[in-house]
């Protein structure tokens, strides 16, 4: 087969006329001549434009999962380049907290400081390293399918006798490209805050006794949309949530945020300052809920709402509570082997409400607000020796 002038039809090598068939057979571009050869005797055949346009398709076909997995890996790069920014700044957060808190024990505790924040920096350097390396394998597998999918759009192109010379070769190179899955986010991809600021004084207490403040629970940051201060104790409501990764650990339909550490046995307790009159929620909630479902079920709270307050566990109780003053400080009492699960009004120190429950799994506190004054947890009072 030849080609003539650029932009005109080819023509058989053979008899000099027009290639307006295709032998499917031999697989190839002919002329009406070559038909009735013997070499082409009792073969099929079809218009050269009709089997172009069978086999475009049959390409096509094949390079819409390359196109669509491209798609996915695109967006997931996007995903991983701004978790590995929110890694970044949560570092960064901190690395501040840190200092300020040791700022009051500058003096007794410099070498404690700087190994805590070697530590962050080293946790973070590490979860950012392996952030970078996935979006670079993202990266490099994103430039190969590029490349396959452009060589193959320009294949596309090509006359319809080009265009089928190279078919074959274009169809198998595109069925043996594998499909890559999206990496996910695992827990414990985020900074462990927790680990570096949550009760941090208690930590270093023996010789600074006056300074040492010891809150029960400490707030989970990497579970929640809503604000939490610096050192992991109060909590505030926002909508600028844009920012935040859909990690494993954060709640996808609600804007609860939970205690770091569960319980599945003993008696605990902690106190809330509420502090608002628009809503708020606390609680317990178990561990096996899905984080990520839209409807929640299995947890226990005392909530208000539009000015009513509730106690309710879903779906099974929800009792509207009449109360002759504003609650403004709430302890949450737990006695899990007990199967009790009391809330308190520390201002009249009487029960609000009691669930009676037989507990059988690991239960996390969880905290709610909907309004901008700070709901905060509120310091344990700390009784300690000092031994030298």
């Amino acid at each position: 087969i030849e080609d003539t002038s650029a932009g005109s039809e080819a023509l058989c090598n053979l008899h000099s006329e027009k290639l307006r068939l295709y032998c499917l057979d031999h697989q190839q571009p002919m002329c009406v001549v070559c038909r009735e050869s013997r070499a082409h005797f009792n073969h099929s055949f079809k218009p050269i434009d009709e089997c172009a346009d069978d086999y475009r398709d049959s390409l096509r076909t094949s390079l819409k999962p390359l196109q669509q997995n491209l798609n996915l890996l695109s967006e997931a790069e996007v995903k991983w380049n701004l978790t590995a920014e929110h890694i970044k700044m949560q570092g960064q957060n901190t690395e501040e907290s840190i200092k300020e808190e040791f700022q009051k024990l500058r003096c007794f505790l410099q070498q404690e400081e700087e190994s805590r924040i070697a530590a962050v920096r080293a946790e973070a350097e590490q979860k950012s390293s392996a952030m970078k390396r996935t979006v670079e394998t993202l990266s490099r597998e994103i430039k190969r399918l590029k490349d396959i999918v452009e060589a193959t759009e320009e294949e596309l192109r090509a006359t319809d006798v080009e265009f089928l010379n190279k078919y074959r070769a274009a169809s198998e190179r595109l069925n043996k490209q594998p499909l890559l899955k999206c990496p996910m986010l695992t827990p414990g991809t985020l900074i462990n805050m927790t680990e570096h600021v949550g009760n941090l004084t208690d930590k270093v207490w023996q010789k600074m006794k006056d300074m040492v403040t010891y809150s029960p629970v400490i707030l989970d940051p990497n579970t929640t949309v809503q604000v939490v201060s610096k050192d992991l104790t109060s909590l505030t409501y926002t909508n600028n949530i844009s920012h935040l990764p859909e990690n494993p650990e954060r709640f996808k339909n609600y804007i609860l945020c939970l205690g770091s550490e569960s319980f599945n046995s003993g008696i605990h307790y902690w106190d809330v300052e509420v502090g608002n009159d628009r809503g708020w929620s606390v609680g317990l909630i178990k561990d096996s809920v899905d984080r990520k479902a839209e409807r929640l079920t299995g947890y226990w709270e005392l909530w208000l709402k539009d000015g009513l307050y509730r106690a309710s566990c879903p779906p099974h109780i929800e009792e509207r509570l009449t109360l002759t003053r504003p609650i403004r400080k709430v302890r949450v009492h737990l006695d899990w082997e007990g199967g009790k699960l009391k809330f308190i009004n520390l201002d009249t120190n009487t029960t609000i409400y009691t669930f009676v429950q037989t507990f059988t799994e690991k239960l996390y506190p969880f905290f709610d607000n909907s309004c901008q004054t700070p709901l905060r947890i509120l310091p344990a009072k700390v009784n300690m020796k000092l031994t030298i």
